[in-house]
């Protein structure tokens, strides 16, 4: 018989193993949720970071086109709990509903919020049936839970895989490595900080993600924050402009400068008719 190419066999060896979330290849891996991780991987960047008393969440936001609008990237689920995501937004909507439904019932039952913490380990327990079950398949988004209670401010990661941590500081998304390295090197500060303050850091770390392929602007960026005594907040457009100007490289600040000198040349075409 005749040998197939190595790079067939390799192909076809990798797909008898990845056509659901419950068969493990002789490797000891579940491609299912590898892929599932990568989606969050290649999502736009999030950014989350707390102090002692506030909790900040910072998204990049992404549109198909020039036309289009951005995509949410904030929810809020209560009012002492947001959640910034990275992946798959459909997936993240069915994820903020059902979070939204444990807070109500919880509000209902016991006439309090619901803790972050229990709130997390809902979330993390149905993310692990997605990976348990051949009907389903693992979330493709990573969630970052900024929340308030009574034992203080907390920042949780969520996974597909159903694993989730708590952080002084976090980035997820694409070229979040940068991100988390600019939180490294500062979370060491973020204890005694304001809300200005832990804001500007992390449209800092938001910033890094970027790299030379784009900026920061009021449009693609929006900002969460929360505390125990400040319901959960969201920053968008004209609310975000003064902290993304903040942080502006002196380039970027001239560049801003002189678009609308020209903005008027290139609208002009659009407003012939037949």
């Amino acid at each position: 018989p005749i040998a197939a190419p190595p790079t067939a066999c390799g192909a076809m060896f990798r797909n008898q193993f990845d056509t659901d979330c419950i068969t493990w290849s002789p490797a000891g891996r579940i491609h299912q949720i590898e892929y599932a991780m990568e989606a969050v991987n290649v999502g736009s960047a999030a950014i989350g970071l707390r102090s002692s008393k506030y909790v900040v969440v910072a998204t990049l936001k992404r549109s198909t086109s020039e036309l289009s609008s951005y995509q949410k990237k904030v929810f809020k689920i209560d009012d002492n709990i947001g959640i910034a995501i990275a992946g798959l937004v459909a997936d993240a909507r069915v994820l903020a509903k059902y979070m939204r439904t444990e807070c109500i019932n919880h509000r209902y039952v016991y006439d309090e919020p619901m803790q972050v913490g229990r709130l997390v380990l809902k979330v993390a327990d149905k993310s692990q049936i997605g990976t348990q079950r051949i009907g389903q398949r693992p979330y493709g988004v990573g969630l970052l839970v900024a929340g308030a209670d009574a034992t203080g401010p907390h920042l949780y990661e969520t996974k597909p895989s159903g694993q989730y941590f708590e952080y002084f500081g976090m980035a997820i998304g694409a070229r979040s490595q940068a991100g988390r390295t600019y939180l490294e090197k500062h979370f060491e500060s973020f204890a005694d900080l304001s809300l200005d303050e832990l804001i500007t850091h992390a449209l800092l770390a938001l910033r890094e993600t970027i790299g030379t392929s784009g900026e920061l602007s009021s449009s693609n960026v929006t900002i969460g924050y929360v505390a125990e005594d400040t319901p959960f907040a969201v920053l968008e457009d004209d609310a975000v402009a003064p902290y993304v100007d903040a942080v502006k490289k002196p380039d970027e600040v001239a560049t801003s400068a002189a678009a609308p000198e020209a903005a008027p040349e290139a609208a002009a075409p659009a407003m012939e008719t037949d």
